[in-house]
């Protein structure tokens, strides 16, 4: 979904002047088309996880006429799966490894999934910062998998992922979609996770399977409360610019 500048304001709660000013120091990914400013919606809540910047409920909305059964967070960690001590000395073998462990159906073919994730890597790391990455597609392709799922993986050792915050990546969280709604509902679902505190919190302990379930169902019902802003901590606009 190709969104406007209006629209880039009102998710980052920010003024379209902020937003024009931001994308001509090179601060936001935007591109131009027919002399405008278009955003991509996977690409700009990228941009503001790794950032921390405070997102507006409106990115979780679906896009309209969108169809298919809604899931929750929960939902997609309880399918994708806990991992520990998930084994690779650097990034490709880690994430070969953790694409051979993912729970999917035999006729996904898992060495192109690993290509593609490779791929995305080498257009930039998916480190987010506080040792935490998240592998995925920017352009989403559609799996044959029966629901959005997200596999939560502690790495055995930390690897260098090329984080901007400089922190060695130990805690990867994987996903994949049979659609690109879900991949994007997903992928909003787990920024908003990462700002929970409890939930945050969980993750860093390595607590246990169902302890992070539990953080996650609590997550949801966040997710359906009327605030007014996604984000439980404040940062700075400029960070990682």
């Amino acid at each position: 979904m190709q969104l406007t500048v209006h629209d880039a304001a009102k998710i980052l709660d920010l003024s379209e002047k902020t937003i024009y000013r931001w994308v001509k120091e090179g601060k936001l990914p935007a591109y131009k088309v027919n002399d405008q400013y278009r955003f991509n919606r996977a690409e700009l809540l990228e941009w503001a996880t790794a950032r921390r910047i405070n997102v507006s409920p409106e990115i979780f909305a679906e896009p309209e006429g969108a169809t298919g059964s809604v899931f929750t967070f929960a939902d997609a960690l309880r399918s994708g799966g806990v991992f520990y001590r998930v084994g690779g000395i650097d990034k490709p073998s880690v994430l070969k490894s953790v694409v051979e462990i993912m729970p999917l159906p035999e006729e996904v073919d898992r060495d192109f999934l690993l290509k593609v994730l490779l791929a995305r890597e080498s257009l930039g790391s998916t480190a987010i910062g506080d040792g935490i990455a998240i592998p995925h597609v920017r352009n989403p392709i559609v799996l044959h998998i029966p629901r959005p799922m997200v596999a939560l993986c502690f790495l055995e050792q930390p690897i260098d992922f090329g984080a901007m915050d400089g922190q060695l990546v130990k805690t990867l969280f994987t996903l994949v979609s049979p659609t690109i709604r879900g991949h994007l509902s997903l992928l909003s679902k787990l920024a908003f996770a990462l700002r929970d505190n409890e939930f945050h919190s969980a993750v860093t302990r390595q607590a246990s399977r169902q302890e992070l379930l539990d953080a996650a169902a609590r997550v949801d019902q966040g997710l359906t409360s009327n605030s007014p802003q996604v984000s439980t901590e404040p940062s700075s606009p400029a960070a990682g610019g």
